[in-house]
């Protein structure tokens, strides 16, 4: 089906693309059409189209910057988490509390790619048949994840995330007495993974516990794609980086987890473990680096020791090295769950080594210290290893649940 050539009215919004062959070479003699297979929908050799309404400069009302058209509303609206769009005639979004249809249509699948590939050329990344997907930071703190046919079968599709992180503190997360756990967790300088499902706010909580780090530490931050933005007046930035379309240039998250150990940081933070880069994070928390901090996605807090087995085996470490490493560098695991809209700590727990068994190795276990908004079974543990390093354990940490303090 040929493309419209009336394109709609907030495709003006968006500025132009960088050049392309395939829209700037002249037309073949004849006067008829040059086709290309680079750009295309779901076939080859579709004619290429560039509508004079894309030409047109950004928005001022969003200081010249790119928009995201009918979407801009809803990436602003307050509370959405998420945006997705899977046809021109559905759009969910996430306000909190789940998915919902969205009631805004994009017209046509040429009006969907062209937002895709121009959000990304905004950002210097190209998004086309060769390089059918893309992962970048658009300005604004939201996150474009778009994948474009053959690759998605039905059509183009995009998913936004939004980070809402500004002014959220500990006491605006979680319940007082959790707060002054996690508070006291990160005066000792623990080692703290957060850990949960999608969505749940592992991001957000992180961000909120590095903002509670004495102001004379210096914090270099490690992602994949820049989302961490703590309330701390020294913080340094490292962002990954893919390869271009050459496929060259590209600096992995583990490459700048090493760099990141030559910037002198009194703490290392990686803002999400997915891959090999679990080794040297494991590595640098064992030589001296301590309060490190990391995410991780995981269905609880007890399987996060297989999670962490599966990225170490990515990085080349058998079993036996990762329960070495992860037991002496990591001491708290947070556990975040979601239930409609709510987001809530299920579990503060303990790093631990457990014992041998029979024709058993030993294994990495996380043993709940605070489970339900109550002391857990290894509290006590926790509360020592608080002690331990100077901090005073809260009183919550000290009390059974039937009130009287523990023992």
């Amino acid at each position: 089906m040929e493309p419209s050539p009336f394109p709609p009215p907030w495709v003006g919004d968006l500025p132009d693309s960088p050049p392309s062959r395939a829209l700037t070479a002249p037309a073949p003699p004849g006067g008829g059409r040059r086709t290309s297979g680079v750009g295309c929908g779901h076939g080859a050799h579709r004619p290429q189209v560039r509508a004079p309404a894309v030409r047109h400069e950004p928005s001022p009302a969003h200081g010249g910057r790119v928009t995201a058209g009918p979407l801009q509303p809803l990436l602003e609206e307050p509370g959405v988490t998420d945006v997705l769009v899977n046809s021109p005639t559905e759009v969910w979004v996430d306000r909190g509390a789940g998915l919902e249809p969205a009631g805004v249509h994009l017209g046509d699948e040429e009006a969907v790619r062209s937002l895709a590939v121009r959000l990304a050329a905004s950002t210097g990344r190209r998004l086309d048949a060769a390089s059918p997907h893309v992962d970048v930071r658009l300005p604004g703190g939201v996150r474009l994840h778009a994948v474009l046919p053959p690759i998605a079968v039905t059509g183009t599709h995009l998913s936004f995330r939004v980070l809402r992180t500004a002014g959220l503190g500990l006491d605006a997360l979680v319940p007082p007495d959790e707060a002054a756990l996690l508070r006291a967790v990160v005066t000792a300088r623990l080692a703290v993974l957060v850990s949960g499902g999608t969505g749940t706010g592992k991001t957000t909580l992180l961000q909120a516990l590095l903002g509670e780090v004495d102001p004379v530490e210096r914090l270099v931050i490690v992602e994949d794609a820049a989302e961490l933005a703590p309330a701390h007046p020294h913080v340094v930035r490292l962002e990954a980086r893919p390869a271009n379309v050459e496929g060259a240039g590209a600096i992995p998250l583990r490459r700048l987890v090493r760099e990141a150990l030559r910037m002198r940081p009194d703490r290392l933070v990686v803002g999400e473990v997915r891959g090999a880069e679990v080794a040297e994070l494991l590595l640098a928390l064992n030589t001296g680096h301590e309060g490190g901090a990391t995410t991780l996605h995981a269905n609880g807090a007890a399987e996060v020791p297989a999670r962490l087995q599966a990225l170490g085996a990515l990085a080349g470490l058998g079993p036996a090295a990762v329960v070495a490493q992860a037991g002496a560098a990591l001491h708290v695991v947070v556990h975040l769950r979601r239930r409609g809209r709510e987001r809530a700590v299920e579990t503060i727990g303990v790093v631990q080594v457990g014992p041998a068994g029979p024709g058993a190795p030993a294994g990495l276990v996380v043993a709940p210290a605070w489970q339900g908004g109550q002391p857990g079974p290894v509290a006590a543990v926790l509360a020592a290893l608080i002690a331990g390093r100077g901090a005073r354990p809260p009183a919550a940490l000290l009390t059974v649940p039937d009130g009287s303090a523990a023992r």
